[in-house]
């Protein structure tokens, strides 16, 4: 099979499942993965034939993706803020919103002097990681329940040079909030959406996303925020901030839980004009 055949058949199968451009999108991944070529590069050599092993890797990678399983997770691979990060099953898969959260604190705190920012739910480490890399001045600490999530993250960090404290701490737990320090940002892309949402999801998030990293109990869909809002007031300094992405139809619900701790809130839209972050900042 040449490289052109390989690519009209992964465009052919997956358009089955994806969009066009989705599966444009895969293939290209997909093909420069394999072969190491970018794409014009690949046209170049279009008859050129496949190796035995790509050969073989195309029809396993195919076959892989056509059970809705996401491209990233086979490859092992995301891209961020610019920068590509292992993922694995164990953390999510970064999203671009998450990458409008980082650029906002970046905005807002990139020529500041030296900080302390905490990562609640870290997972692959990619907001913690981009934000050391855009902030070099912030001392960076990023906490997950997960072992396995903070062992994908310390190995992101090592891979970009990035100077991060990981502790492991289940965040709903009190007790656990003894171990922490005091900080200027606390950031956080928890948990938010309803367990009834899961019937309508795409079957590649739902499948073989981390559950307990997306979705929180139908009749508290806000309780990671309560518990972000009520360990800022023991752990961020006065005048200090939360940034956190939020469910796009919790937007006022998200305004009115830290108002009522005495933070001053703000949303933002994201590039689709979604409410999908906001910004807390505490009394002081």
């Amino acid at each position: 099979m040449t490289t052109e055949e390989a690519t009209f058949l992964l465009l052919r199968e997956l358009r089955d499942i994806y969009s066009p451009e989705e599966a444009g999108l895969i293939t290209d991944w997909v093909m420069e993965a394999i072969t190491g070529s970018r794409k014009a590069e690949r046209m170049i050599y279009k008859k050129q034939p496949l190796t035995a092993k790509e050969d073989q890797q195309v029809q396993q990678y195919l076959k892989r993706l056509l059970q809705y399983e996401p491209v990233q997770y086979i490859l092992q691979e995301a891209w961020f803020y610019g920068m590509k990060f292992h993922v694995n099953p164990h953390v999510l898969i970064p999203r671009p919103e998450t990458e409008e959260l980082a650029e906002w604190i970046i905005k807002d705190h990139g020529s500041a002097g030296p900080l302390s920012l905490l990562d609640i739910g870290t997972g692959s480490g990619c907001i913690a990681i981009s934000l050391k890399k855009k902030i070099p001045a912030a001392t960076v600490a990023a906490c997950d329940i997960s072992e396995a999530a903070l062992a994908v993250a310390k190995e992101n960090a090592a891979l970009h040079s990035a100077a991060i404290s990981f502790i492991q701490l289940d965040f709903l737990n009190e007790i656990e909030w003894e171990k922490m320090e005091q900080y200027d940002i606390m950031v956080s892309n928890p948990p938010y959406i309803p367990q009834a949402e899961s019937h309508s999801m795409n079957a590649n998030v739902v499948k073989y996303e981390p559950g307990t990293a997306l979705f929180v109990p139908d009749d508290n869909a806000l309780i990671f925020y309560e518990v972000i809002a009520r360990f800022g007031h023991a752990h961020l300094k006065p005048g200090a901030y939360i940034y956190a992405e939020i469910h796009e139809s919790l937007g006022q619900a998200a305004i009115d839980l830290f108002l009522q701790y005495n933070y001053t809130p703000l949303l933002k839209k994201d590039m689709q004009g979604k409410d999908r972050m906001i910004r807390a900042v505490k009394a002081g």
